[in-house]
C-alpha cells in the first residue's frame, strides 16, 4: 500500500472500533437500566375503573434510563475537563518545561517544528522539554489550535536533524489526524465505563433492587437470558474490554501517525533511522507514567516491551512492535 491507502485503511479500522467502543459504552447502561430499573422502552396503557363504571386506559410513562444518563453526563464531563485542562496536566505529570532557544539542540528542535507546522497547515505547537535521557516524544491537546509536542532530553541528544524532524513529523501527524482528541475522548469513555460498572456491580451485589425487575424479565425467554448473561460477563470485563478496546485505537492511530510522517517529510528513511534508535534505548521513560503512554511515540515502559509477540501481547500493548513499523516504513520507501 502507498501512504495514502495506509491512511484510509487506518482511518477506516479506527472508525469502526470507535462504533464498537461507543456500542459497548451503551449496552452497559441500557442493560442496567433494562435488566435492573425495569426501564421499558414504551409506554404502558393501565386500564382504570371510573364512576360510570366503565374502564380508561391510562397510559404511564416508563422510568427514565437514568444509569445511561448519568454515565453519559459523567462521559461529557471527563471529556470537558480534558479539553481544558487535559494537556497542562499530562506535561505537569512529566515535569516538562518549555524548549529553550538559547540552547543549540532546543532551538533547533524549535526550527523543526516551526518547519512542520508549515508543512502540515496547521498552527504552530508549543514545544516542550521532558527532563529525562531516554529517547521519547509525544503530543497532547485537544485541537490543533490548542497542542502541545514534548520530547525528551535524551531525544534531542542521540537523533540527527534529520531524524529529528521525522519524529516531529510523527506527532504534528497526531495532531493533524486530531488523534490528541480521539485519545482524549476514548480515556473519558473508558472512565465512564469503569464508573459505571462500578456503580451497577454496588447497586445489584449491596443494594436491593426493585421486586417487579425479576418479574418482569422472567417471561423473556432464552434469547432474554442469553442477553441477560452476555450483559452481565460484560459488566464483570468491562474495565479489561474497554483496555483492549482503547489499545487497539492507539495502535492503529500510531500505524497511521508513520505514514502520515513519511507523507509530510517525503523521507520515510529519517522515520526509519530514528525507530531504530529509540528501539535500541531499551531504558523506561521514568519521567512518563503509564496513564500517558498511549500519547507516545514508543512506550514509556522500555522498547523491549513492544518486542513481546502472542496473543496477548497483542491485546494490551499500547504500540504495535517497531518491527513492523520499521518494515512498513520500508516498504513505503522501496527498501527490502
Amino acid at each position: 500500500m502507498n501512504i495514502y491507502e495506509q491512511q484510509t485503511k487506518n482511518k477506516r479500522l479506527t472508525a469502526v472500533i470507535m462504533v464498537v467502543f461507543v456500542a459497548f459504552f451503551l449496552f452497559l447502561g441500557l442493560g442496567f437500566d433494562f435488566f435492573y430499573a425495569s426501564f421499558q422502552p414504551q409506554d404502558q396503557a393501565v386500564f382504570t375503573e371510573n364512576y360510570d363504571g366503565y374502564y380508561e386506559a391510562e397510559v404511564k410513562n416508563q422510568p427514565i434510563p437514568y444509569g445511561t444518563i448519568i454515565a453519559f453526563i459523567v462521559a461529557c464531563f471527563m471529556v470537558g475537563n480534558s479539553a481544558l485542562n487535559g494537556a497542562q496536566m499530562v506535561l505537569k505529570s512529566t515535569m516538562a518545561r518549555r524548549a529553550k532557544s538559547s540552547n543549540p539542540k532546543e532551538k533547533q528542535f524549535l526550527n523543526i517544528v516551526s518547519e512542520m507546522s508549515i508543512a502540515s497547515g496547521l498552527p504552530k505547537p508549543r514545544a516542550y522539554i521532558v527532563p529525562d535521557m531516554d529517547l521519547n516524544a509525544f503530543a497532547t491537546g485537544f485541537s490543533p489550535e490548542k497542542s502541545y509536542i514534548a520530547v525528551t532530553q535524551g531525544l534531542i541528544a542521540e537523533l540527527n536533524r534529520e531524524e529529528l524532524q521525522a519524529v516531529v513529523a510523527h506527532e504534528m501527524s497526531h495532531i493533524r489526524n486530531y488523534d490528541i482528541r480521539l485519545m482524549t475522548i476514548v480515556s473519558a469513555l473508558m472512565g465512564a465505563i469503569v464508573l459505571l460498572r462500578d456503580f451497577t456491580a454496588r447497586r445489584m451485589f449491596y443494594g436491593r433492587g426493585r421486586s417487579s425487575s425479576s418479574s418482569n424479565r422472567s417471561g423473556g425467554g432464552p434469547i432474554m437470558i442469553a442477553i441477560f448473561v452476555l450483559w452481565i460477563i460484560a459488566l464483570i470485563f468491562a474495565p479489561f474490554l474497554s483496555r483492549v478496546l482503547a489499545m487497539a485505537i492507539s495502535r492503529k492511530r500510531e500505524y497511521l501517525a508513520d505514514a502520515s510522517a513519511a507523507e509530510l517529510t517525503r523521507n520515510p528513511k529519517g522515520l526509519i533511522s530514528a525507530l531504530e534508535k529509540i528501539r535500541n534505548a531499551v531504558m523506561p521513560t521514568k519521567k512518563i507514567n503509564n496513564g500517558v503512554a498511549h500519547m507516545c511515540i514508543t512506550d514509556p515502559r522500555g522498547s523491549l516491551i513492544e518486542e513481546k509477540l502472542g496473543f496477548t501481547a497483542d491485546l494490551l500493548a499500547s504500540h504495535p512492535p517497531m518491527e513492523k513499523r520499521i518494515l512498513a516504513l520500508k516498504v513505503m520507501s522501496y527498501q527490502q
